[in-house]
């Protein structure tokens, strides 16, 4: 049975979000989703579906960025036999299929000019023509959308029509990027570790404290997905072994470095700073070894153990003294932000705008921040 989709998180961005979208859901009126790459735009519109009047009907998902320019008209709203090379029968298009249900358009801002013309017209009247034809059909569909572009600037500069914009945009939601919901980091983590348990008939052994803490300071430029990945790789390469922060590092040093291999001169200050990051990541890795070398020398101690909930925590067996050590208390939230903005300011040589950059907040944040903390 294919598991539905759900939004995952207690953070206050995350639940004010889901409140809104609820609200939406009631009616008809048409959404834009704005949100980084896989920061789960079409899981947010498969909520609204599902809490919809039309939860029982089509939820027909649509990659505008993905079809070739030539055949994306005839896939939104069909083409008659003959209308061009190739086309031997009638077919319906995605507009016809969604009738009375919901068509969501991702990547919208990647649909070209002409064909944006015939969907301004859909979102004003629901009619349409085929391709090939002069009959009018008309769908009643709801039209959710989608996009991590700036679309105003795409207004500015001429690739995406003002008044499809405006249309577009009866209601706005943004989803908050990742590395804004720390709180929710473990719950996903949680809910995803659960999924592929039963998906590979796996038994996963948990993370270590350290561990937990890496996966709370990194920043996720992949958003959710990233995360979702990487806890799938590390439950089927390390077939459900216990995970330090070692392991853990080593598979975020690798993906970036793959990034960083991909040329995008838009995003390059970005991987530029992703790479620093992976530095210290592997910096951080090669200290860890000389510190567990060492204890090594000096005793054998067994890894405090820290498994995801509702999986019991492992403390260490009795010392030398007789009496059992405790395991060293994690951080705060407010401890490992305070943490990783003082390393980032570091790193950056204390050049404000940079930091921010690279920890994905505004310079007004930041400051805030360091005034919180008093750094």
């Amino acid at each position: 049975m294919k598991r539905e989709p759900t939004i995952v998180g207690q953070s206050l961005l995350i639940s004010q979000l889901k409140q809104l979208a609820l609200q939406v859901a009631e009616t008809d009126i048409t959404v834009l989703i704005i949100g980084e790459t896989g920061s789960g735009k079409e899981v947010l519109a498969r909520f609204i579906h599902n809490n919809s009047l039309r939860a029982d009907k089509s939820f027909i998902p649509v990659n505008c960025g993905a079809i070739p320019v030539g055949i994306l008209e005839s896939e939104l709203f069909g083409h008659e036999k003959g209308a061009f090379t190739g086309a031997v029968q009638s077919r319906k298009g995605y507009f016809e299929s969604a009738d009375r249900g919901t068509i969501f358009l991702d990547e919208i801002g990647e649909m070209p000019l002409e064909t944006q013309v015939k969907f301004l017209r859909v979102i004003e009247s629901g009619e349409f023509q085929r391709v090939g034809s002069s009959e009018t059909i008309y769908s009643d569909a709801r039209i959710i959308a989608a996009t991590n572009k700036n679309m105003y600037q795409a207004v500015a500069e001429k690739n995406f029509r003002e008044d499809l914009f405006y249309r577009l945009r009866s209601v706005e939601l943004q989803i908050p990027p990742l590395r804004e919901r720390g709180r929710d980091i473990l719950l996903l983590v949680e809910n995803f570790v659960h999924e592929f348990e039963q998906k590979h008939k796996i038994v996963f052994e948990g993370f270590s404290p350290d561990a937990v803490e890496v996966l709370m300071r990194y920043p996720w430029p992949g958003n959710v997905r990233e995360l979702r990945n990487l806890i799938e790789s590390l439950l089927v390469l390390q077939k459900g072994k216990y995970i330090t922060p070692e392991i853990l590092e080593k598979h975020l040093v690798q993906r970036n470095r793959y990034k960083s291999l991909v040329h995008d001169p838009a995003r390059s200050e970005k991987n530029e700073l992703q790479v620093i990051y992976s530095n210290i990541i592997q910096l951080r890795q090669e200290v860890s070894d000389i510190r567990q070398l060492l204890q090594h020398l000096v005793h054998s101690k067994p890894p405090t153990q820290l498994l995801l909930p509702d999986v019991p925590i492992t403390v260490p067996h009795s010392g030398e003294n007789g009496f059992e050590k405790e395991a060293e208390p994690l951080q705060s939230l407010d401890d490992i932000e305070k943490k990783s903005i003082a390393e980032a300011l570091e790193t950056c040589q204390g050049n404000k705008r940079k930091t921010a950059h690279a920890l994905g907040i505004t310079e007004r944040t930041l400051y805030r921040k360091i005034k919180a903390y008093g750094l």
